[in-house]
């Protein structure tokens, strides 16, 4: 019984592709860079949000559950 011979693949082409990035693939990264090294130079700027009671309510019911 002989099996089917698998043709090899074709080699890619040379050619180059053309490939485009929308303005704030590059815009959004750089701005979260520079807010961060922002923060980080000025730290007394930096203010934490404040928390809803319920998140922290949920967080130690998850907490519980994960801990039994």
């Amino acid at each position: 019984m002989s099996a089917p011979t698998h043709t090899p693949p074709r080699p890619a082409a040379t050619g180059r592709a053309d490939t485009r990035l929308p303005w704030w693939a590059l815009a959004l990264p750089t701005l979260a860079f520079v807010t961060l090294l922002l923060l980080i130079l000025n730290p007394s700027e930096a203010q934490a949000a404040p928390a809803e009671p319920g998140l922290g309510l949920l967080l130690e019911r998850v907490q519980q559950l994960v801990t039994r």
